[in-house]
């Protein structure tokens, strides 16, 4: 069987994006190894209670892995929201919005009734997506006005 470990973010600065993660998120640390003889960190994080899937916070690679202009143009991209959305659900939608606001994460819209459920998102530091879902049964009179 294969299954799904870690996914990856690409991250500006590691240590900013661990603390998003960990302090405001309030996930777990999973690893973080330095090794030094490739000049590399490998920082996992994820939710506690699920401890099958991580997040690994990749730094952009700089040269000699990219060269300058294409770490340039794949940085631009992560703060621009193109490096990927990362989608977690809820029990509850507004609940979860009004913890994480406290905590001091800056929201693109509130939670807002869609056909699929209440669903909402942020960024993370970096400017990758994130969405947040409450699952609710399929409902396309939801979120219409209807």
């Amino acid at each position: 069987m294969i299954k799904i470990a870690n996914v990856q973010f690409w991250v500006h600065d590691q240590d900013e994006a661990l603390a998003f993660y960990t302090k405001t998120l309030g996930w777990e640390v999973r690893a973080d190894v330095v090794m030094e003889a490739w000049s590399f960190r490998w920082v996992v994080v994820g939710p506690a209670g699920q401890p099958e899937v991580g997040l690994v916070l990749m730094p952009v690679p700089r040269p000699p892995m990219f060269d300058a202009d294409t770490s340039a143009a794949l940085a631009d991209l992560v703060a621009k929201g193109a490096g990927g959305t990362l989608f977690l659900e809820t029990d509850d939608c507004k609940a979860a919005y009004d913890d994480l606001s406290a905590r001091g994460v800056t929201f693109n819209d509130p939670p807002t009734e869609q056909a699929y459920g209440i669903d909402t998102s942020f960024r993370d530091p970096s400017g990758n997506n994130i969405r947040l879902t409450q699952v609710l049964d399929f409902d396309p009179a939801r979120g219409t006005g209807a």
